[in-house]
């Protein structure tokens, strides 16, 4: 049976995601405009810095700092943030970001995964108008990037996801 596009294109962000260094959270991402990959990305130090898999551990995990706030200790650059990085904005302008996360420890889905608020304002900034987020190997979220102006957290100082 043949796969649908949106599971074809999270199943590419899924195998990215396994080039992810984090030792919480590894994601990966594709930002797709008229059925062509622009970027993919995936979590991980910025060039040239240790990563925490080989450093053996992570601060954020150290200091039980919950998911979804103080990103500022984290030493990865996101997904979202790395195939944004890697993308021209005009090539970005409506075009579809795919999203899938899993679990360092045990390899599932990370449940109701969202990118993170400075990924949003980011996701907002390079054009980019729908998300999908893996929920199960076939299940997933479809995202309408206008919901992160309407509900903007920022003003609320809400955390988390």
């Amino acid at each position: 049976m043949r796969i649908d596009k949106v599971n074809y294109y999270l199943d590419i962000a899924e195998a990215v995601s396994e080039r992810g260094t984090c030792l919480r959270r590894n994601f990966g991402a594709v930002i797709v405009k008229n059925d062509e990959i622009i970027s993919t990305g995936y979590v991980g130090a910025p060039r040239g810095r240790k990563n925490c898999c080989d450093l053996k551990y992570c601060t954020r995990e150290k200091l039980n700092i919950p998911r979804g706030e103080r990103y500022e200790l984290c030493r990865s650059v996101h997904a979202e943030q790395n195939a944004i990085i890697s993308a021209p904005r005009k090539e970005m302008i409506d075009s579809t970001l795919y999203l899938v996360g899993k679990n360092y420890e045990d390899g599932k889905y990370v449940e109701n995964a969202r990118p993170c608020a400075l990924c949003k304002r980011m996701i907002i900034n390079a054009g980019i108008k729908e998300i999908y987020v893996r929920n199960t190997k076939k299940e997933f979220t479809k995202i309408d990037v206008d919901e992160f102006i309407k509900q903007d957290e920022s003003l609320e100082g809400v955390k988390g996801y």
